[in-house]
């Protein structure tokens, strides 16, 4: 839904939730770094599937509370 309204070119799509998902680790590590953060620090991995026709990015970085999603999310969509 986000993708149709916002942009037009499927590359600047993608380049978004790349950007996204370095934020979210960037963020949770810098919390750790601070000793803010006793987890697990995960990778940020990008999965192509040639053939499903999918791209899957993946982070365990620092996600959005249901408050954030319903502030920024839901008002675009």
């Amino acid at each position: 839904i986000i993708k149709k309204f916002l942009y037009s070119d499927h590359e600047i799509f993608l380049r978004e939730l790349v950007s996204n998902a370095v934020d979210a680790t960037q963020k949770l590590k810098t919390l750790a770094s601070k000793g803010e953060f006793k987890g697990e620090l995960g990778d940020l991995t990008i999965h192509v599937s040639l053939d499903k026709d999918t791209i899957t990015i993946s982070d365990r970085g620092l996600g959005m509370t249901a408050e954030e999603i319903e502030k920024y999310i839901n008002q675009i969509a």
